[in-house]
């Protein structure tokens, strides 16, 4: 039972964060995969040759992480986990106060050391474990052949603001919600970083939080989500 307890698993995906800053051209940097067919890419293609300033997200520079920690009586068999997206991919467009951007949550890391060691987790779960807890969050949490990607869009931003609260819509396993989400906003000419933290619940995007023995092992349903996403 001990290799289920240790696959016992997460839930989450994806999110966050935006903001602004211009220049003139978009830098060459390959998507890790297609956008998914709702994905906005014409707005930014058009506010490009309309001279608007467009910045690109930088994947190798942006992180998105997120903290699954487990819950129930019997918490203390399993182990708590982390959740990474190094791919987040999209666009910003700061004079219109927009951000887009998506990530293909069958791409996502999980439990990399690195990452445990600064949520402050104490235990690292073996590689079988892990891919127990990727099939798992895959398939029976996230549902990711039906809803492989979650989308992330900011609208009516202020740039010029270096703290501030964005109104993020959140699009993940088929359905969306706005989130208030405070963030810090470091700007110069050629890059713009946001980076900020939330919590949200899986429920919240009609997810189920993975549980056994009647909830006695168990995904709590609140996370917690940190990012960094800058764009040049």
């Amino acid at each position: 039972m001990a290799a289920r307890l240790h696959r016992a698993a997460v839930a989450a995906a994806a999110l966050l964060a935006l903001a602004f800053a211009g220049c003139a051209e978009l830098p060459r940097v390959e998507a890790p995969l297609a956008p998914p067919p709702e994905f906005p890419e014409g707005y930014y293609q058009q506010a490009l040759k309309a001279g608007k300033p467009v910045y690109r997200i930088d994947p190798a520079q942006s992180l998105i992480v997120i903290e699954v920690r487990r819950g129930g009586s019997l918490a203390r068999l399993g182990h708590d986990h982390v959740v990474a997206s190094h791919e987040v991919t999209g666009y910003i467009a700061p004079g219109e106060g927009r951000a887009d951007m998506y990530v293909a949550l069958a791409r996502m890391q999980i439990d990399e050391p690195a990452l445990r060691m600064e949520a402050g987790f104490d235990t690292q779960p073996t590689e079988s474990d892990i891919e127990g807890t990727r099939s798992n969050m895959l398939s029976h949490v996230l549902e990711a052949e039906k809803f492989p990607f979650a989308l992330i869009a900011v609208a009516g931003a202020d740039a010029k603001e270096k703290r501030t609260t964005l109104a993020v819509a959140v699009t993940l396993h088929g359905r969306t919600r706005t989130l208030q989400v405070p963030a810090e906003i470091d700007a110069d000419e050629k890059t713009i970083t946001v980076s900020g933290k939330l919590a949200f619940n899986q429920t919240d995007f009609g997810i189920t939080p993975y549980a056994l023995l009647g909830g006695a092992i168990a995904v709590k349903d609140g996370l917690v989500l940190h990012f960094r996403i800058r764009a040049r």
